[in-house]
Formats: structure tokens, sequence, C-alpha cells
């Protein structure tokens, strides 16, 4: 393992003056950091732990919007009263995506920094050729055994998932992430993820040395009804095969359908926005028909690289599914 310095940071302003120095990276809950420095993917110079920072852990859910502060544990969003009642997509989004003792540690500015389980990126000492860690050396995984990689917004470059669930339920729900830099702003989450287009080893619309503080969800009637659904390869504790954050408001008949959020994880290289779906839905009646026949659209332009083609045929299924289980059809 590469020596590097260890720096604690006492405030924010600290903390983003020495991030902004070249190969130096954030330590928070560290059950990635740590996790991709152990197998030599992540070999910084310096880490700076923002642990001790504080005001940055908060849970506050109002009138209006829900703000989570970069350092609150998983557990503790998943977990929170308000939470559960405001939005229940965030909850479920983060009690389904690790073990107990990960969401413990895991911060939620963290979470929404995690890097591909791509098995050409985690192994260097194996394939060289993996375009998210040396910028043109090309990508193992388009020859390669791709079961668990993305069929939607690829390049030629790279077809690496995007495997969180977390910020699955944020890209449906309008979310805006925090960054304080040399100064602070307020980025859209779907814009926060970068497609990787021929520069896959820039995954986030970050500068050097900012750092995420917080997240801001507005307050919606669907919101409030919303579902996260994730269907893997084991009971639990497993990265998604494909994923939907779901919600409905209906119209005062119970019947129409006046406003709909649909996102989907576990087959694209960011998290996905279904809006094509969304605005097809919008005055339909709430059926299983109606709902099935647009989820059919969720894979729309998706490409298949051998392995992963069963990914464009559950995707649907699962979308309709999520649709179905907010609906309350059975």
């Amino acid at each position: 393992m590469r020596t590097f310095e260890y720096l604690r940071a006492e405030d924010a302003a600290t903390a983003v003056a020495e991030a902004a120095r070249p190969e130096t990276l954030f330590l928070a809950g560290g059950t990635t950091l740590l996790d991709l420095m152990k197998l030599n993917v992540e070999r910084p110079a310096r880490v700076v732990d923002i642990t001790r920072l504080s005001g940055l852990d908060t849970i506050e859910v109002s009138a209006d919007v829900i703000r989570i502060g970069a350092l609150a544990k998983m557990s503790k969003v998943a977990d929170h009263a308000d939470i559960k009642e405001a939005a229940p997509v965030l909850s479920e989004s983060l009690w389904r995506a690790a073990s107990a003792q990960l969401r413990n540690m895991a911060s939620i500015g963290g979470n929404l920094m995690q890097r591909t389980r791509c098995t050409y990126f985690r192994d260097p000492g194996a394939y060289s050729n993996c375009n998210k860690r040396n910028p043109g050396s090309g990508c193992a995984a388009l020859e390669g055994v791709n079961r668990n990689h993305a069929v939607l917004g690829t390049s030629d470059a790279c077809i690496a998932i995007y495997p969180g669930d977390f910020a699955v339920s944020l890209v449906a729900f309008d979310a805006t992430v925090i960054v304080r830099g040399a100064s602070e702003r307020k980025i859209p989450v779907d814009e926060f993820f970068l497609l990787p287009g021929d520069t896959p080893h820039l995954e986030h619309e970050l500068t050097p040395g900012e750092m995420i503080v917080g997240i801001e969800i507005p307050r919606s009637a669907a919101l409030e009804r919303s579902h996260y659904l994730k269907v893997r390869d084991r009971a639990s504790y497993e990265f998604a095969a494909a994923s939907a954050a779901v919600g409905i408001e209906l119209e005062v008949d119970g019947k129409t359908i006046r406003d709909v959020r649909i996102a989907v994880g576990g087959i694209a290289t960011k998290p996905w926005r279904l809006r094509a779906v969304e605005d097809s839905l919008k005055g339909k009646t709430l059926d299983e028909a109606t709902l099935r026949t647009a989820a059919a659209a969720a894979v729309d332009g998706a490409k298949s690289s051998g392995h992963n083609a069963f990914k464009i045929e559950l995707a649907p299924k699962v979308v309709a599914r999520a649709l179905m289980t907010v609906g309350d059809i059975a």
C-alpha cells in the first residue's frame, strides 16, 4: 500500500483547503475508500478525515423540504420516523442497500460518492485496461464477463454500472446536492452524476476540494406515497440486478394519475430518471395494463453487451411491479 499523509480536519474551511491539493481524498465512514485503498484502486497521497466536522450530521424534515447532512449515517436516516412517514422511498433504499454494520458506519455523502463494483475496475493487478482507472487504456468489460454491467448510458469507453440505491431515490424526487468549496453551491442530483462518454474517470460534478455537505429533497404527495423495489441475485445485501424508485399522486377520484416519479438503478452508468415513462402515465387511469404498457419504455435505447441482456427484459417488469405496489394494485 502506498504511504499516505493523514489529516483530521476540525472545520469545513480547513477540509476543503486541504482537499484542493493534488491526490487528496476525503474520509468519512470509510466503507468504500478503505476497501479501494486495500485493492490498490485508490492510492491517495493524503487523506482528509472529516468525521469530526460539526453540524453535518443533522436530519431535518420541514413542511416543504427534507434536509440531510452529508455525515448523517445511513442507519440514522433509514430509521428516522419522519423520513419513513414523509419519504418511505428514502428509508427503503437505505436499509436495503447494506448490512447493519455498514449502515452504522457509512455516511450519506459517502454513499453518493461510492464507485462501481465492476470487477475489472477493482482488480488493477489483473486488468490494466480500465478507462476509469487509466484513461485511454480501454474497457476490459466490453469483451469480458459483463452480466452486472450497464445497458443504459454506456459508451465505447465504459459500461460500468452505478451501484448505489439511495441516489436512485434522490434522482426520482428532484433532490439537490449541496457542496462547499471556495463557496457553497447547489447541484441538481441528476446533474451531479456524469455519463461516462469519453471520460469515464470523471464521475461527479465536483471541482477539486469541493465537499458534499448536505442533500435537500422537496416534499411532495408523490414522495409520501413512494416505494423502492430492489431485485437481486440473493435475498439481502446484494447489489441490484435492477431496481426502481417510484412515487404516485392520484387525483381526488383515486383512480387518475396526477403525478408520478420513476428512476431506476442497477441497469445504467448513473441513476436513471424515466421522464418519458412519467409523462406517458400522467392523466392515465391507474391499472395494471396501463402501468405495464408504460413501463415497457423504461429500456428505450438500451444496449446489451452480451451477458447483461437479461436486464433489458427485467427492468420494465421491476418498474411495473414497483408502481403496482405503490398504487395498491394486487
